[in-house]
């Protein structure tokens, strides 16, 4: 699914969200896509343009300087969307977007070796904006100018992957640059018409962001409403014929504050729906939006945590950004070959690297978690491939990687996880990573556990991580094998049953097996976080499903304090909510 650095880099959506969208006014009290285009139109024009690129390239066989490509596909995403947001209680902005875009893969040589060998995965791609219009004439224009271009850029590539070979060491890896696979056809229905009642949004959107006028410490705030509708086309000169639709809404708020110290402080909030009307009602979102604007101000007023090293427990939704960044990003096959990849489980096939009660899946084909919509769901990933369901660790033991159709020594064949942004060339990539444990206790229960553990090490308390934000690994060679993980609310929990003490600035730091092997037990229910990740083949939407969880040893250090002072200049108004609030 084509939705719209190496360390990687992983977000909530309300990362993504921006100061403003640029302005565009809506005419109508309702916004209605115009009906999707036939599928035959488009993707009937793809094939035959393929076609007819594959009979034509490389004919002329006394010249061995244009060789005829082995593999050609074309992939577009064909969109509709729409964003708006607001501020303070009034619209910042809105905005409409029709897009078609095309990405063209043209592959020289053999599949053993080809143009994208090594460092020049990308001399395989070509992308361009298609014609909005279904004028199969012009469709067939542009593919073809892609085409062309596509197969320089290949020919490019591959000339120089064949002189690197002549002069460069045996490389560790020697598997091939592309996996075989059945070409598979499908037709799905196009994603239906997208559909929003604009007028009534602006005012539910007026509501929330104006719930921020009664705190004068909230100098920012943005509630994002965006909603997408999608089919994705793929073809390919092995067959494959594949066209699948994606609807989604999601609703983000985000609120800034900063402390007298002059640290930035931040909460948010994001919901999702497979469309508009199936987000949460009105009172959920504003209780929600009320909470995050008092633990804001709750934030201003929260010591400054000192770095630590002792036990903690990581709430659901925590502990999925965690085994997300610590853990499945080094579980992507393409990190486990080429000369800078620090293949951290590479050699660990076959054992135990989490803790015995613990599994791990990857299941792509799940929709929704206990009602709540995924993120990483999707029906055929971004190289034609089925969606599958693969079992990565079975009680505590490595038993597979995330495939695309990039090879490595263990493995060469895809297993539905080869996923890009429009514009990238695909790898294996997480969908919705799902963590199941065999020992849980209730949250109580693993409360106790917690400070039991704290005063066994000698510690006057253990944190208790309840949000997280984002975070990113570290996964190359040249580089320490580590991750980081921006937490947004944390506790100290003591253990001489003083209440919970409210702690700010705490960034969690450390390298992968040992973080892993000091899980001690879990909780019994798994919460979800949903995000956008960024890595080579470009930010994809992800979902991570795990239970909290208690671990015996974790560190911190503390984020970088900022220089900058609250506003000077109280807002306007203050005098009287400050009034009001003292009469309460």
């Amino acid at each position: 699914m084509k939705r719209q650095r190496v360390a990687v880099a992983c977000v909530s959506f309300a990362g993504l969200v921006g100061a403003a969208i640029s302005s565009v006014d809506y005419s109508a009290a309702a916004i209605k896509s115009p009906e999707p285009a036939p599928a035959a139109v488009l993707i009937d024009t793809m094939e035959s343009e393929l076609h007819r690129a594959m009979t034509s390239l490389g004919n002329n066989a006394t010249d061995a300087t244009q060789p005829k490509p082995y593999f050609l596909s074309y992939a577009v995403s064909d969109s509709d969307s729409m964003s708006m947001t607001a501020q303070f209680g009034a619209i910042t902005g809105s905005r409409e977007n029709r897009r078609r875009v095309a990405d063209v893969q043209v592959r020289l040589g053999t599949a053993a070796e080809d143009n994208t060998h090594g460092d020049h995965r990308n001399s395989a791609l070509t992308t361009i904006p298609l014609p909005l219009a279904n004028d199969s004439d012009a469709i067939a224009r542009t593919l073809w100018f892609a085409t062309n271009r596509g197969y320089g850029k290949a020919l490019d590539g591959y000339l120089k992957v064949k002189t690197e070979q002549q002069v460069r060491a045996k490389e560790e890896d020697a598997s091939a640059d592309f996996s075989s696979e059945k070409p598979a056809s499908a037709i799905l229905a196009p994603s239906p018409a997208l559909v929003v009642d604009t007028t009534a949004w602006q005012d539910r959107l007026r509501e929330l962001s104006g719930l921020f006028k009664q705190y004068p410490d909230v100098f920012y705030n943005n509630v994002a409403l965006e909603a997408t509708t999608e089919t994705d086309y793929f073809v390919s000169s092995e067959g494959a014929k594949v066209a699948t639709p994606n609807h989604v809404a999601r609703l983000v708020i985000v609120a800034r504050t900063r402390a007298a110290d002059g640290m930035d402080l931040f909460r948010a909030e994001t919901f999702e729906a497979d469309e508009v009307a199936h987000l949460p009602d009105q009172k959920a979102l504003i209780d929600k939006t009320a909470a995050m604007a008092k633990n804001l101000e709750a934030l201003r007023g929260a010591p400054v945590t000192e770095p630590f090293n002792g036990p903690a427990i990581l709430s659901g939704r925590a502990s999925a950004v965690f085994f997300h960044e610590v853990l499945g990003h080094r579980l992507e096959g393409q990190r486990q070959r080429g000369d800078d990849e620090g293949q951290t489980f590479t050699k660990l096939l076959g054992k135990q690297i989490l803790p015995t009660f613990l599994s791990v899946s990857d299941d792509p084909t799940l929709s929704e978690f206990h009602g709540t919509s995924l993120s990483g769901h999707y029906s055929y990933d971004d190289e034609g491939q089925q969606a599958r369901r693969v079992d990565l660790i079975k009680d505590g033991v490595l038993d597979t990687f995330l495939m695309s159709r990039l090879p490595i020594a263990s493995f060469s064949n895809t297993n539905g996880h080869g996923r890009a942004e429009t514009g990238h060339m695909p790898t294996g990539r997480q969908g919705n990573l799902i963590v199941t444990s065999s020992k849980t206790v209730s949250d109580a229960e693993l409360r106790e556990m917690l400070k039991t553990e704290a005063k066994k090490q000698g510690k006057a308390y253990g944190l208790y991580f309840e949000d997280i934000s984002s975070g990113f690994a570290v996964t190359t060679r040249r580089s320490p094998q580590a991750f980081q993980v921006i937490p947004l609310v944390v506790y100290r929990v003591y253990v001489d049953g003083r209440p919970d003490e409210l702690v700010r600035g705490v960034s969690i730091v450390g390298t992968p097996q040992a973080a892993l092997n000091r899980i001690l037990a879990t909780n019994d229910k798994q919460d979800i976080f949903n995000g956008i990740c960024g890595a080579e083949s470009g930010s994809i939407p992800v979902s991570a499903v795990a239970p909290a969880m208690l671990v015996s040893e974790i560190e911190t250090q503390r984020q970088a304090q900022g220089t900058a002072r609250p506003p000077i200049l109280p807002p306007p108004g203050a005098a009287s909510i400050s009034g009001g609030k003292g009469g309460q």
